[in-house]
């Protein structure tokens, strides 16, 4: 039951996800999702944390840990309900911000 409900909350966090990034970026994070990508979707994870681990780098940032982890915990069961729910907690802070401070904006 629990890993049931660990998936469903990754797949919410991934498809919010997708909503909100640019068309290009959103067919990379679907293609990533698909399970003949666990080869390329676990070392991308593992990259992506290690640069956010050195984010004081001009173009590594922090922006990379978070979706290192969402790449791996894809595969990694016990990953999958904090790093899911942080997402969506993330996703909701951004769009609260985004309307905020652009309430004209055509994406909401």
């Amino acid at each position: 039951m629990t890993r049931g409900k660990g998936r469903a909350i990754l797949r919410q966090a991934f498809r919010q996800l997708e909503h909100e990034v640019p068309g290009k970026v959103a067919r990379v994070l679907r293609s990533l999702r698909h399970p003949d990508s666990r080869w390329v979707r676990i070392p991308a994870g593992a990259l992506l944390i290690l640069g956010g681990v050195f984010s004081i780098l001009p173009f590594l940032g922090l922006w990379m840990l978070p979706l290192g982890l969402l790449l791996i915990a894809y595969d990694v069961p016990f990953l999958r309900v904090p790093v899911g729910r942080f997402t969506l907690w993330g996703i909701r802070k951004w769009a609260a911000l985004r309307r905020r401070f652009f309430p004209s904006s055509p994406q909401s």
